[in-house]
């Protein structure tokens, strides 16, 4: 049974989806979900989903050593970050190299970067004119989005359209792939 450590810093819909998605997966199990906000609705998620959840401060997060002992703990495989805003130590990944994944809401290398997440990313897609956006699942590295990329898929954006209307064109894609790319990369570790 392979067990992942979920990373988010807002609402969590993606994490709630990947939970749902491995709900009756007899080889893999959302077996943690780790928070850096203790406001976030993610929480709330993972409660009402009957899986363990943490947080962690920044500075904790920056450390590492107590969230790396939090992970054994918890027996934990392999991290996905969904919406999780803080940049990964270089600590925490070489204690899961190749193991931690990120989903970034658009065509990476495009629209990449510190600060850009949310719908920052979105209203860069349409001040830049670009005709599609999409999104990019990776590994992390030690800077911002510029890991090995998994998979990508695409949405056309139209002329008129506002980032609100490129984000939900980028959560659908993100909720149709995510969790599959995500067994996909388990089925070859």
């Amino acid at each position: 049974m392979k067990r992942i450590a979920i990373f988010a810093s807002g609402s969590g819909s993606n994490a709630e989806n990947i939970a749902n998605y491995f709900a009756n997966s007899d080889s893999v199990q959302v077996a943690l979900i780790v928070a850096n906000n203790p406001n976030a609705f993610v929480l709330e998620r993972a409660k009402r989903l009957g899986i363990e959840s943490v947080v962690v401060t920044k500075d904790e997060f920056k450390a590492a050593d107590g969230l790396i002992t939090t992970l054994h703990e918890h027996n934990i495989d392999f991290i996905v970050l969904a919406g999780f805003l803080l940049l990964v130590p270089a600590k925490l990944i070489a204690e899961y190299p190749g193991r931690i994944v990120n989903i970034h809401p658009a065509l990476l290398p495009k629209h990449g970067g510190k600060g850009m997440y949310g719908d920052h990313v979105h209203e860069a897609v349409v001040a830049a004119g670009d005709k599609e956006s999409g999104i990019t699942i990776h590994l992390i590295d030690e800077n911002y989005d510029q890991g090995t990329t998994f998979f990508q898929a695409t949405c056309p954006v139209y002329p008129g359209d506002t980032a609100h209307d490129v984000a939900e064109k980028v959560h659908a894609l993100e909720y149709k792939h995510f969790p599959r790319v995500i067994d996909e990369i388990l089925q070859q570790l």
